[in-house]
C-alpha cells in the first residue's frame, strides 16, 4: 500500500439529516437549527410557517438532503461551507452526482479504511434511536440511514458512526452484505414502503422520514427496494423503462406537466393501482393516496416510467 492509499480519506455526514443548500447565502435566520451541529431537524421543521417553508422552493433555497453517515465528495471549502457532490443521487446537474452546499461542521473527514464493516445496517423503521457504547441515547436517525455493521450485541447491532462505535436496535434495521446487494423488490414492495409514510408532511428538498418532496419520496421508496434512480422528477422521467399510460402497473412512476401535460414536468407520483396514486403533493399537504379521475393530475398526466423488476421477493 502506498502512503497516498494509506492516508486516503472520505467525507461523511455527522448529523441525522443535513440539508443541501443552493448557495451559502441561502439559509435564513429561521434555518439556524437546520444548519447547526447537532442539527435539530424536528425543531427546525416545526418552526417553519407555511410561508417560510414555501419560500424554500419558490426562492430556490434548498436542493436536497443527506442522511447520517452518507458519503459525499467535497469539491472545495469556503467560509465554513463545503461544496459537495452526492454520488448516490444521480442528477443532470453534475455527472458525478447531486451538487450543493453543506456546512462543514455537519461533515466529518475520516480515513477511508476506517469506514468499513461486515456489511451494512440499514434503518427499516421510520426512525430509530442511536445509542453510544455506554448505552446512552445519542439521537434519532431516519429511515434508510445506512451505517457499517460490526457485530451483534444482545438485542443491538454495533455499527460504525462518525462519532465512533454506536448501537442500534436489531429489530429496527436490516443487514445486507453491501448496498449493491440490497434485494430488489417489485412494484408492490415499493408501494408497501410508501404506505408507512401516509400523512407525513411534504418538505421541499426532503430526503428523510421527517419530510419528503415528491421526487424524494419516489427516490427513497425505490432506494428501500434496492434501486438507485435519479433524484429529481425531470431526470426520473428520462430514465428507467418507458411505460404506455394504458399499461401502467402499481409501482410505476407517473409524471405531471404544466399546460395540461404538454409543458414542463413539475410533479411525480407512484401509481397505486385502481386509478389511484400515492404521492407527496406540495407544501402544506401530506403524503396521500388519491384517485386521479376528476383531478388536475388527470389533466396533467404526461408519461410513466418503470424502474422496478418483477421478483419473487415481495418483502
Amino acid at each position: 500500500m502506498t502512503q497516498a492509499e494509506a492516508t486516503r480519506t472520505t467525507w461523511v455526514v455527522q448529523v441525522p439529516v443535513a440539508t443541501v443548500w443552493t448557495t451559502i447565502e441561502s439559509p435564513r435566520s429561521i434555518d439556524l437549527p437546520g444548519i447547526s451541529n447537532p442539527a435539530k431537524i424536528k425543531e427546525w421543521l416545526d418552526s417553519l410557517t407555511y410561508e417560510t417553508s414555501l419560500s424554500l422552493s419558490d426562492e430556490n433555497l434548498v436542493q436536497s438532503q443527506l442522511l447520517y453517515g452518507e458519503k459525499v465528495l467535497v469539491d472545495n471549502i469556503e467560509n465554513e461551507w463545503a461544496r459537495v457532490i452526492i454520488p448516490t443521487q444521480p442528477s443532470k446537474k453534475d455527472d458525478r452526482g447531486y451538487p450543493g452546499f453543506v456546512p462543514v461542521k455537519q461533515l466529518k473527514e475520516i480515513p477511508e479504511d476506517e469506514w468499513t464493516g461486515k456489511g451494512i445496517a440499514v434503518v427499516k423503521k421510520n426512525t430509530t434511536l442511536l445509542i453510544d457504547e455506554k448505552g446512552e441515547p445519542m439521537f434519532e436517525i431516519s429511515y434508510l440511514t445506512s451505517l457499517p455493521a460490526l457485530s451483534e450485541e444482545g438485542e443491538f447491532i454495533r455499527v460504525r458512526t462518525p462519532h465512533g462505535i454506536g448501537l442500534v436496535p436489531e429489530r429496527d434495521i436490516s443487514i445486507y452484505p453491501s448496498k449493491e446487494q440490497i434485494p430488489q423488490g417489485n412494484g408492490k414492495a415499493i408501494l408497501e414502503a410508501g404506505e408507512t409514510f401516509l400523512d407525513l408532511p411534504y418538505f421541499w428538498g426532503g430526503m428523510s422520514s421527517y419530510g419528503y418532496d415528491c421526487s424524494g419520496f419516489a427516490y427513497n421508496m425505490h432506494k428501500a427496494n434496492g434501486y438507485v434512480i435519479p433524484r429529481d422528477a425531470t431526470d426520473q422521467a428520462t430514465a428507467g423503462e418507458e411505460v404506455e399510460l394504458d399499461e401502467i402497473q402499481p409501482g410505476d412512476l407517473l409524471f405531471f406537466a404544466y399546460e395540461n401535460g404538454k409543458g414542463m414536468i413539475h410533479h411525480v407520483g407512484i401509481y397505486y393501482g385502481d386509478g389511484k396514486m400515492i404521492h407527496s403533493p406540495k407544501t402544506g399537504k401530506t403524503i396521500e393516496i388519491i384517485p386521479l379521475e376528476g383531478t388536475i393530475y388527470e389533466k396533467e398526466l404526461c408519461l410513466a416510467r418503470r424502474y422496478w423488476k418483477e421478483s419473487e421477493d415481495h418483502r
